[in-house]
């Protein structure tokens, strides 16, 4: 009859050493592994809800979604829009429940010498503005905001994504005046990756709820953040989604909680530029 040795009463010590190393190792990359799936606060990916241009139907629809569902959006308003100066009050209220106000400019201007642009007007023509036009718009808009805000810290948003007037990158003289701007152009990115002076967003025109919690999930699948860019939502935009689909995109939202950082543009570029000086 063959008598069959455990291998740890051959090398006791050797093996002891090498079952603590194992589970050292073992414990090691779990540890590594959860703080590598939940970067994004705590939480496994990062989702901002923002909506362009100060629509009336974000005051009457939106906002009270979001409320409903304690989340907080970031709302791009053109400062000298009636819908701004006329509801300032309730502009007010929305900031109060933590919904951002960003500066989509005084104005909205866009680069009209770009094919597809006949909507712009010679008054709102980027390509004709200076660089100085631009930036003393922006800060004007800055001005209005903080008086029905009361706050300092905001992002900006470029009207239609331009980024230029001729071959200057207008935002290089505001970037102190804002935590960060939004571009239009998708991408999943890692925090120490990303451009604060042109962070990636994913523009939703007739997507369905289903698309938009896909892309979502491919976020998560890449540790990474996806801020969604709304005009119209159940309508009084030419770019518009559902009503019925934002809801349920809000719903997914709420039951994912767990993994899922809801936040606003402002708050989601401060949590960046920490992550990009650790």
């Amino acid at each position: 009859m063959t008598t069959i040795i455990p291998i740890q009463d051959l090398f006791p010590m050797k093996f002891k050493n090498f079952l603590m190393l194992t589970l050292l190792l073992l414990v090691n990359n779990i540890s590594f592994a959860q703080k590598e799936s939940k970067n994004w606060n705590g939480k496994k990916c990062a989702v901002v809800l923002t909506y362009d241009d100060a629509l009336n139907i974000h005051l009457d629809k939106v906002i009270p979604a979001l409320n409903s569902f304690s989340f907080q959006g970031t709302f791009y308003l053109i400062a000298s829009l009636p819908v701004v100066t006329n509801r300032i009050k309730e502009w007010k209220t929305a900031s109060e429940k933590g919904h951002e106000l960003g500066n989509h400019t005084l104005n909205h201007p866009c680069d009209g010498s770009l094919p597809g642009r006949g909507f712009v007007t010679k008054e709102t023509d980027l390509s004709k503005y200076t660089v100085a036009r631009s930036v003393k718009e922006i800060r004007t808009a800055n001005q209005i905001l903080k008086d029905i805000d009361g706050k300092s810290e905001r992002t900006f948003a470029y009207p239609c994504g331009d980024l230029k007037i001729g071959d200057t990158l207008y935002y290089d003289y505001l970037k102190k005046d804002f935590v960060g701007a939004r571009g239009v152009q998708s991408g999943f990115l890692r925090a120490k990756t990303v451009d604060l002076a042109n962070v990636n967003s994913f523009v939703e025109d007739g997507t369905t709820a289903a698309q938009m919690i896909a892309q979502i999930e491919e976020a998560e699948k890449a540790e990474s953040f996806i801020v969604f860019l709304f005009h119209g939502v159940g309508g009084e935009h030419p770019m518009n989604v559902d009503l019925e689909e934002h809801q349920k995109l809000l719903l997914y939202l709420k039951n994912r909680e767990k993994d899922i950082w809801v936040t606003t543009m402002v708050d989601l570029g401060k949590y960046i530029q920490k992550q990009q000086t650790n």
